[in-house]
This record gives C-alpha cells, structure tokens and sequence, in this order.
C-alpha cells in the first residue's frame, strides 16, 4: 500500500509508503488520505493523527504524470477532499518530516498543529518554476505564520530552505536527529493521547475556527487560479521541461 495506516493507543499514524517515486502522490493515494483522515475523526478511539514518510522523503508533492492524466476538475479530484478533511480535522495533527518535502509536501504542514523535523531536511514550494500558483490556503496561511517578506522570498523563488530556517521562522515546531523523530513525534502523540479529547478538540476549534472561512475562500481563489494555470503556455512548458529532463524557458512569455 502506497499510503499505510495504523491505529494504537489513541493515535492513528498515517504514512506515506511510495519511496521509489520519493513519496509523490496520486490521486489514490489522495483518496486514501481522505478516507484515513475521516475514519479517524469518526473513530472515537482515534484521538490524535500522526504523519510521516520515509526518512528520505516525507513527500515530493504530487506526481505530476498522474496529476495532468486525472480527469475533472480540481474541486472533484481526491486532493480537493484530502484538503477539506484536513482543513477541518478537529482532533490534534501532527507531523515528522525527513529528507525532503516538496509542494503540498509543505503546505499541508500548514494545517498541522505540530510540526518536527529530522537535522538535514529540505522544504520547497515549487510554484512559480512549474507555471503555477499556491495551494492548500498557503498564500494566506503562510504569510500568517511567517510573516509577508518571508513568505514572499519562499513562495516567488520556489527555492528549498533547511529544517533549521523551518524552525527559525515558526514554521515547525523542532529539529531533531534523524534516528531521535519518530520516537519524539510518537511520544508528543502518546502525551495528547492521554488528556481530555474534547479539551483538545475545543482548544484546537477556539485557536483555527475564527479564521477557517477566510482559509476554505483563500483555498477557493487558488484553485480556480492554480486550475486556469494549468493549461497556460507556462505551465505546458514547465511539464515538458520536467518530463524531457531539461531547463525550462520561460523567455518566450510575457
């Protein structure tokens, strides 16, 4: 299975499990997500959802072959779902990332509500040089959590930072060794597991409900822009560069 689950002692681990493709996601492992995200905010015993990847890729994002292959639009697909049920998990989320994460490999740490990363993990949001735009409500949370400059240094570049920046611009919550964050993720996991669930769901809606409106319309802007995109001239050249294996030009484009 190219997305894996497991439920013990309150806490639902999800992982990714497609290493040889560095983690990218197709649109069934979108709906895997989905499904796992819903079973575990009906499950009572699911008290607390736990991400990671393989300790040499968290994820590389989407894979972009299946993503121009799926059919229908954005709002239809597995990942408007996974987003969604994301967004609204109501139970605490949290998140070990290693080795590298790309995309919405990134900005679905933005909906976590803790985020650790392994010493030596690279981050990139690769928008601009694929011709697209942000996702996943990233072009307001991101700014929030970051501040403007930074974001916009990270967003309009596209270039991949360190997990040390990560932590230094309030954008994860630590940086550990490699063979320490597992271990770490699953013992901060255990700790929530513990206490009152409905004090941490109540917690966790008072801190997010305020701005959850404005975030899902954010969400519906992006789409509609990032959906439009895709046939742009730019982001056609971009995928051929990607799957030729060579350097885009985007020159030829006003």
């Amino acid at each position: 299975m190219e997305i894996t689950t497991a439920k013990k002692e309150g806490v639902l681990t999800i992982e990714f499990n497609r290493p040889g493709k560095k983690n990218a996601i197709t649109s069934a492992m979108y709906k895997m997500l989905a499904d796992a995200l819903a079973d575990g905010e009906n499950d009572p015993a699911v008290r607390v959802v736990l991400f990671c990847g393989k300790p040499e890729v968290f994820s590389a994002g989407n894979d972009l072959e299946d993503f121009m292959n799926a059919q229908g639009s954005l709002e239809e697909k597995p990942v408007a779902t996974f987003m969604r049920n994301l967004l609204v998990m109501p139970k605490p989320v949290l998140a070990a990332v290693s080795g590298m994460a790309i995309g919405i490999g990134v900005t679905m740490l933005l909906h976590c509500d803790q985020v650790y990363a392994a010493a030596g993990t690279k981050f990139s949001m690769q928008f601009p040089k694929l011709g697209l735009c942000p996702e996943f409500g990233s072009s307001k949370l991101l700014p929030e959590i970051i501040g403007y400059q930074r974001a916009a240094e990270l967003l309009l570049f596209g270039e991949s930072f360190s997990a040390e920046q990560a932590l230094e611009m309030g954008l994860i919550n630590r940086v550990l060794p490699q063979e320490e964050l597992i271990p770490y993720a699953r013992a901060q996991a255990a700790k929530l597991a513990v206490l009152p669930a409905s004090s941490l769901r109540t917690t966790k809606h008072l801190m997010k409900s305020s701005n959850t409106e404005a975030v899902v319309a954010q969400m519906l802007r992006e789409s509609e822009r990032f959906e439009a995109m895709l046939q742009s001239p730019e982001a056609k050249e971009a995928f051929s560069a990607f799957f030729e294996r060579r350097k885009p030009d985007f020159t030829k484009f006003s």
